[in-house]
């Protein structure tokens, strides 16, 4: 009953504790520790609001939107252009006669002209091969806005379980310290009649003292992990939803090759890669067409009018003109940049084709690494339970020891210390698998908001009515 109360009294002395250096160090803006009340936001709740407000989407977004009307620009390539030009001149002549009886002679006067030209392509390769190219171009910027999409849902997944075990982080630390509490307080009180030595009190204290700046470093480490959700959502987050504690993790069903065909098929940095390699081609293709004819269909109508003349003769006069036909223009030399527009293209596809493989063994390293990661952190939740287990009896048994006087006060800190890590090995494992399974989606380019749903059934919800 003496040390039941004496843990009691430290538990309740060790959150108040932690309430005043957790307000201290936060702020208004801190995270509501876990027996607050309100709603809570879920990881699907917290992925919407980065669907709205995530600046590096809006980005994307945006890119996405203005590479839309490169279409425009390919097909204007082939429609007829007309443009309407005026001028009007102020002209003083001086003119003088040789060898010529007409007379010398200075005027002053006036000129004006306006006209409408067009011009319909008829034939120019370039511009096909362009518009081809704006299409190809469009679809890379699709792909660049899908792969951005799927890297929010990653970036979400990890920032909100960096929250997570963050907050773990500061809830073990108030329970160990008020473990080390009570064991520095029995040390103090043994010490007091003679049944401990000073060097008891002493390791406690050191312990105590040690907790206390891990503290510290938790509540700084939860301050930073829930400000990088703010940079996704644009606020900071309230009280998060946490993982069940009865989560099974369920074997891969697929082995890592058959991951590897998905992520070769279906990664969008790969893709991306070869639209590069494809817009290339068209370009070695458009540089050829430098060197080939042009035909036009062009028309025009000018109107020319000057209130006087050079010539004693005139007083003025009037022209008007109309005209249509055919251009066709010729290529044949032009200093030789045809020619080497030809050969930058060349080179630029072989760098988009060293990119691809570039692109290929990333995305094999990425897939391989994270299906590698999911397996261990299946494997590391059951060895975390029974290592959970083992440590509590060892606890058990610590303390019983230290109770008939086979074990020391240091034995049983160090069973505590092992009890504690143990548990936050277990959250942590379990954070990492579901945050591998988005991983491994990810890098095979498949991840869906479905993925996000999914492991939105693996949190608690308590929702305030």
């Amino acid at each position: 009953m003496y040390k039941l109360k004496h843990l009691t009294v430290a538990i309740s002395l060790a959150f108040a504790s932690f309430t005043a250096t957790y307000s201290a160090l936060a702020g208004d803006d801190a995270i509501t520790p876990s027996t607050s009340l309100g709603n809570q936001q879920s990881l699907l709740d917290i992925y919407h609001q980065a669907l709205a407000h995530d600046a590096t989407l809006a980005s994307a977004l945006s890119a996405n939107q203005a590479a839309q009307e490169i279409i425009e620009q390919g097909k204007a390539l082939y429609r007829p252009t007309v443009n309407f030009n005026a001028e009007a001149n102020a002209v003083a002549t001086d003119i003088r006669y040789l060898d010529s009886n007409l007379p010398n002679g200075r005027s002053n006067f006036e000129t004006y002209k306006y006209g409408v030209d067009a011009r319909q392509p008829i034939y120019r390769k370039q511009n096909l091969v362009q518009i081809e190219q704006s299409k190809t171009q469009v679809g890379l910027a699709d792909k660049q806005l899908h792969l951005s999409q799927q890297a929010l849902i990653l970036r979400t997944t990890q920032a909100y379980f960096d929250v997570l075990i963050a907050q773990d982080k500061i809830d073990l630390i108030i329970a160990q310290k008020a473990a080390i509490q009570s064991q520095l307080d029995q040390a103090k009180a043994n010490f007091e009649v003679g049944t401990a030595t000073i060097t008891d009190v002493n390791e406690a204290q050191a312990r105590y003292d040690l907790i206390l700046a891990q503290e510290i470093a938790a509540i700084n480490e939860h301050q930073i992990a829930k400000h990088s959700i703010q940079n996704i959502t644009g606020e900071l987050p309230q009280k998060l939803a946490t993982v069940k504690t009865d989560i099974k993790p369920s074997n891969l069903d697929q082995n890592i090759d058959k991951w590897l065909e998905v992520a070769t098929a279906n990664n969008l940095n790969i893709q991306i890669q070869q639209d590069s390699v494809k817009l290339s081609e068209q370009e070695i293709e458009r540089s050829k067409a430098g060197h080939l004819p042009t035909l036009d269909a062009v028309a025009s109508y000018t109107d020319n009018y000057a209130n006087g003349s050079p010539s004693v003769f005139g007083t003025g006069n009037e022209l008007k003109t109309g005209a249509i036909g055919l251009q066709l223009q010729i290529p044949l030399y032009q200093g030789g940049a045809t020619s080497s527009k030809v050969r930058q293209a060349v080179i630029n596809k072989q760098k988009a084709l060293d990119d691809v493989e570039i692109a290929r063994r990333q995305t094999e390293l990425d897939t391989q690494r994270a299906y590698l990661n999911l397996s261990s952190s299946i494997a590391q939740i059951k060895a975390f339970e029974q290592a959970l287990i083992s440590s509590q009896s060892q606890v058990d048994s610590t303390q019983l020891g230290y109770e008939v006087g086979v074990r020391t006060s240091v034995d049983v800190l160090n069973a505590q210390q092992q009890f504690f890590s143990a548990k936050r090995d277990l959250l942590q494992a379990r954070y990492n698998y579901l945050v591998n399974i988005i991983r491994l989606k990810t890098a095979s380019g498949i991840v869906t908001e479905a993925d996000v749903a999914d492991i939105n059934q693996q949190l608690v919800l308590n929702r305030a009515q």
